[in-house]
């Protein structure tokens, strides 16, 4: 049985400065962590769900980036602004929110 029924990593990895890759810890990865931990706590959910920092997801090139599970989508390009949204369509309604997933045929 899972522990969770949704678990979302957001990436804070930190790049050494000159790094070619970019780093999404730099950006806003502790902000984006915190604001889904503040706004998941204010949802009444059915739902077991945890929001957690994670290091390098491997898609840096892309933009800040999110996965959540069990489903395995990656998402790319996350603002603050974006948290809301994910929340209420993917974790809250199992609608995946396809103007963030990341393209694999990018990848």
């Amino acid at each position: 049985m899972l522990k969770f029924d949704k678990h979302i990593f957001i990436c804070t990895n930190q790049r050494a400065a000159g790094s070619e890759k970019a780093s999404c810890g730099e950006v806003h990865g502790m902000e984006i962590v915190n604001a889904f931990k503040k706004k998941l706590k204010t949802k009444n959910l059915s739902i077991k769900v945890r929001a957690q920092k994670a290091g390098c997801l491997d898609v840096c090139s892309f933009g800040q980036t999110v996965v959540v599970y069990p489903e395995g989508i990656f998402y790319v390009g996350v603002e603050l602004s974006d948290v809301d949204e994910i929340i209420s369509e993917h974790i809250m309604n199992n609608r995946p929110v396809m103007r963030l997933v990341l393209d694999e045929s990018k990848y």
